[in-house]
């Protein structure tokens, strides 16, 4: 399928993974709106696509408030017309052992990696009924299949948006020719890295540097771009994709 004029949703986009699929899906010919907190990181983006001539809005979203997401969403449909895509994106990873009880990181994991899924999908799903038509990307992760020490809860989250991905996808593909992909990368090099307030993991972390070569956030942007651009008849479901030198 060609994406060009095709409207987008991108949470998550001031950064990272997120921002790097904004640039790859306005190069494809989208129209993108370009969700998150801070403001400033998005103008600065969607000046930056205009001036390469695709169109971009920049839409102050915080994923976890539904007035916030549905606000956001019926403002892009407002300006373009649509809404053809969504990529759930906006994510947090921070790191530490359960017996520590950082409860409040467990409860922003959730809030953000969870529920701002189901917030932004229950935003845009009435536009794609209506139309009979769209894609739905979230980005889960390795995380979303294994279980690792210190990630427990993070780990909990992204198996939430495996799951929930996978039942969206049976419910509304073929009932309404709503396209559904799971996107599930391994070592990434993100902001993500900059959640984690437990020193130990932090450097445990970034010493993971020095034993593989992570992905760049190109790498997944061009992922979603290829599941967006499958033809009309085939659902990439899920994408699980890693460091060559990964070994776990």
């Amino acid at each position: 399928m060609n994406i060009q004029h095709k409207v987008a949703l991108i949470t998550g986009a001031s950064s990272g993974i997120g921002k790097a699929t904004a640039l790859k899906l306005a190069e494809a010919g989208a129209k993108v709106g370009l969700a998150a907190r801070r403001s400033q990181q998005l103008e600065v983006l969607a000046a930056q696509i205009r001036k390469s001539g695709g169109e971009a809005i920049a839409l102050t979203m915080d994923v976890t408030d539904p007035d916030s997401v549905q606000a956001g969403v019926e403002l892009l449909a407002k300006t373009y017309g649509s809404i053809d895509i969504a990529f759930n994106n906006a994510g947090l990873m921070p790191i530490s052992d359960i017996e520590q009880l950082k409860t409040q990181e467990w409860q922003q994991m959730l809030d953000v990696n969870v529920q701002g899924v189901l917030n932004t999908t229950a935003a845009v799903l009435p536009y794609m009924q209506r139309q009979g038509s769209g894609h739905i990307v979230n980005t889960s992760s390795i995380a979303g299949r294994k279980v690792f020490p210190g990630l427990s809860v993070y780990c909990a989250s992204k198996h939430a948006v495996t799951a929930f991905s996978e039942g969206l996808r049976l419910e509304i593909a073929p009932k309404h020719n709503i396209r559904v992909t799971c996107i599930q990368p391994g070592a990434v090099e993100s902001e993500l890295f900059e959640h984690i307030s437990d020193e130990n993991y932090r450097q445990q972390m970034e010493g993971l540097k020095q034993q593989m070569t992570f992905l760049k956030a190109e790498d997944i942007a061009n992922t979603v771009l290829f599941a967006l651009e499958a033809p009309a008849h085939v659902n990439v479901a899920e994408i699980f994709v890693l460091p060559t030198n990964q070994p776990w």
